[in-house]
């Protein structure tokens, strides 16, 4: 999962899933990773900090970030991505700061911080018949909501104690790699080329193919495809936008083109893709995020 500089339909999404690398990426979202299994790399700004099992990672929204795994063993976590809407008593705090050490270690993190990541997952997956999904606006929905919030708000208030807050604009935010990932997560919807955004950006198209090769672990169109690919599976999972719209709203030139790489990266046809993920949302409670979703 890439998660983009954009607002997704839900304000909260939560994962327990596999660790992988993820290229450096921002978001408007704040987010936290709980190692469960392994070990994992937490980069943030120019700096890499390394998590044990138990560990805690905080991201405040809009800084560059991304994970490393070098473990060989099973590596597991929690990845919560929350608007800023969901701990909006911390607003200003998250709008101008960012915790010096982003990782609190095990032996630190509360007991509430587990209890409400646990939580959190378990109302998503519609665990409990109560909170399975409702139309939007009913009265179970907004009570589900409002646990949400409260606990979003509950790990917040767990992690400040164990952080130093320093300004945002002391996170390497003027470095290049917050450059080329601001740029292309602007821009990634128009017809986009090496030169052209290494001339936007005053570095040349040869220094800026290293830094994605050494940086991004991958070339240019290659970081450009995730981008636009991980849009897409939102669009296609979350709405019901036709495929062919989806295809011309995330930036690609033709479907044909669209198609071959989506199933290049995903192993499987748009269409495919999101008969998949609307039967997943079934079979756990969730149901449809609109009521005319199209097939």
């Amino acid at each position: 999962m890439l998660p983009l500089y954009t607002e997704t339909k839900n304000n909260l999404q939560i994962e327990l899933r596999q660790s992988v690398h993820a290229s450096p990426h921002l978001h408007k979202s704040l987010e936290f990773v709980y190692v469960m299994k392994g070990t994992l790399e937490l980069g943030v700004g120019d700096m890499l900090y390394h998590m044990e099992e138990g560990d805690l990672g905080i991201v405040f929204p809009e800084l560059i970030h991304h994970y490393q795994v070098f473990d060989s063993s099973e590596c597991m976590a929690y990845y919560l991505l929350a608007s800023p809407s969901m701990a909006d008593a911390f607003g200003s705090v998250m709008q101008q700061k960012s915790p010096e050490y982003p990782v609190i270690a095990a032996e630190n993190v509360h007991p509430d911080i587990r209890y409400a990541l646990d939580t959190l997952y378990k109302l998503d997956q519609g665990s409990s018949l109560y909170y399975k999904w409702r139309p939007e606006g009913s009265p179970e929905n907004r009570i589900r909501e409002v646990l949400q919030q409260a606990y979003v708000n509950v790990i917040m208030a767990r992690c400040l104690p164990c952080i130093t807050l320093i300004d945002k604009s002391m996170v390497g935010s003027d470095d290049i790699i917050y450059r080329m990932v601001s740029y292309i997560t602007g821009k990634f919807r128009e017809p986009l080329t090496l030169t052209q955004m290494a001339h936007d950006l005053g570095i040349s198209p040869y220094a800026l193919s290293r830094i994605f090769s050494g940086t991004f672990h991958r070339n240019f169109n290659q970081y450009l495809n995730e981008v636009r690919l991980e849009y897409a599976a939102e669009l296609l999972h979350r709405t019901d936008e036709p495929i062919t719209d989806i295809c011309m709203d995330v930036g690609f030139g033709s479907q044909r083109t669209f198609n071959r790489v989506f199933m290049e990266h995903f192993h499987t046809s748009p269409r495919e893709f999101r008969s998949h993920q609307w039967a997943a949302d079934e079979a756990h409670g969730r149901g449809k995020d609109t009521e005319t979703r199209r097939a």
